[in-house]
């Protein structure tokens, strides 16, 4: 009995002890679950944007599947103060907010959306739940110091680098090149190098101010009418439309609808240029001719170059850039914009002689233009969130360059080589043949 009771008492005692440890196991279980230190992600979106449709669902489900992360979202398009808070939590992470989405989490911060985005919200998340700090400000390589504007992220947006290829193909335009050849001819029949670099200077001055007012103008509309989706889908037609016609041109040019300047225009202009000269005796007379000149012709031009400052607007819209780094970012455009213009200016100033621009390179500059033109409009149509990544974006521009290649190819040696022509080729190859029959 005495030894029954023995082992009875002990049995009670292991019972209790593996109860116990039971009980403590089952508390630091509960207290492993529970002491996660909350994540904060705070994310500044705007209501229409396409970059926040997509980002807030992703975010929205990893709440769902990380209970300590506490989803904060704040509208900035249309709520003032959140805009400002936005403006304040960019400057702490010593950054210029530029658009949306713009997402902070720790130290970290993103600006725009695409998977991979999402993927490094994620492992942060998993990182400061598991007991570790978000850390790693952005590197060095993905912000840029811009006058004027400071410091802006390239990390999930290509602000900078659309607007400096797109500003480059808008500006080699054979319109305006056309006007500047043709004035920069007559100024030099004059012999004088002052007057060519008076008049030079002030014709490029007024055009690049009313193309930039122009621009200005387009961007403040859809800023008031806001980046919504109809409007996306607008402007894409609209750019559609713009790119046919530029690439009709470069198959056949000034044939039907063409965004050239007609040449029921040019001797007007023409005579607008002969007044600037017979202006030239004196210094005022020929700059207030010049400025009258130049207005008139940037305004002719519209029809030539609308299609691409309709596009840069929108994406500047779409992620809504403050008016500070509009003005910072047209800037660089209007310089990009002027770039070949400088170039027939400068080597008119320095030899005194003119280039000239023929239409075989006026019909190639349309197939540019309106290949890119194409491909921005398509990729807004189908999926606009490509033109927030900088890897994306240039991708577009890749494959807009290869397409124009290949359309070069295909028409100038493929097809020629089976003896099939189209467009003003047709006809050239038509007269030509019989000129060799009549031989």
């Amino acid at each position: 009995m005495h030894l029954n009771a023995v082992r009875l008492q002990r049995t009670l005692l292991v019972a209790l002890l593996a109860a116990l440890l039971l009980s403590l196991a089952g508390t630091t279980l509960v207290q492993a679950q529970t002491s996660a230190e909350p994540v904060v992600l705070t994310m500044f979106w705007g209501d229409g944007c396409p970059h926040c449709a997509e980002a807030k669902p992703y975010l929205q489900d990893l709440q769902k599947k990380y209970p300590n992360l506490e989803l904060q979202l704040y509208e900035v398009w249309y709520n003032d103060a959140n805009l400002k808070m936005m403006d304040q939590m960019a400057q702490q992470h010593g950054f210029k907010a530029s658009g949306v989405p713009t997402i902070f989490l720790g130290d970290k911060y993103w600006v725009g959306w695409t998977d991979e985005i999402g993927k490094e919200i994620e492992d942060t998340i998993q990182s400061a739940s598991a007991g570790g700090t978000p850390t790693a400000i952005q590197p060095e390589g993905d912000v840029i110091k811009l006058p004027l504007i400071g410091n802006v992220s390239l990390k999930g947006q290509s602000l900078l680098v659309s607007t400096l290829l797109i500003s480059f193909v808008d500006g080699v335009n054979p319109c305006s090149v056309w006007v500047l050849t043709m004035l920069l001819a007559l100024t030099l029949h004059t012999g004088s190098r002052k007057k060519v670099l008076v008049i030079g200077l002030i014709f490029l001055t007024v055009t690049a101010a009313v193309y930039a007012l122009f621009i200005t103008g387009l961007f403040t509309i859809l800023k008031i009418a806001s980046f919504t989706k109809w409007i996306q889908v607008v402007v894409a037609l609209f750019s559609l439309f713009f790119a046919v016609v530029n690439i009709k041109d470069y198959f056949w040019y000034k044939e039907g609808v063409s965004f050239t300047i007609d040449d029921s225009k040019k001797p007007g202009i023409f005579r607008s240029m002969r007044r600037v000269m017979d202006a030239s005796e004196s210094f005022w007379s020929m700059a207030g001719a010049t400025v009258v000149l130049a207005a008139g012709v940037s305004l002719v031009e519209f029809s030539c170059t609308a299609g691409f400052p309709v596009l840069w607007t929108n994406l500047l819209t779409a992620q809504a850039v403050t008016p500070l780094v509009f003005a910072g970012l047209l800037l660089l455009y209007m310089v990009i914009y002027q770039l070949d213009e400088m170039v027939i200016f400068g080597t008119a100033v320095f030899s005194l002689k003119a280039s000239k621009l023929e239409e075989k390179h006026g019909r190639i500059l349309k197939l540019i233009g309106g290949m890119l033109m194409l491909t921005l409009a398509a990729v807004m149509l189908i999926k606009p969130a490509l033109m927030s990544d900088l890897g994306d974006s240039l991708i577009v521009f890749a494959i807009a360059a290869v397409a124009t290649l290949l359309v070069l190819l295909l028409h100038r040696r493929i097809l020629p080589a089976f003896g099939i022509w189209i467009g003003s080729e047709k006809e050239m190859h038509k007269k030509g043949a019989a000129k060799k029959r009549k031989h």
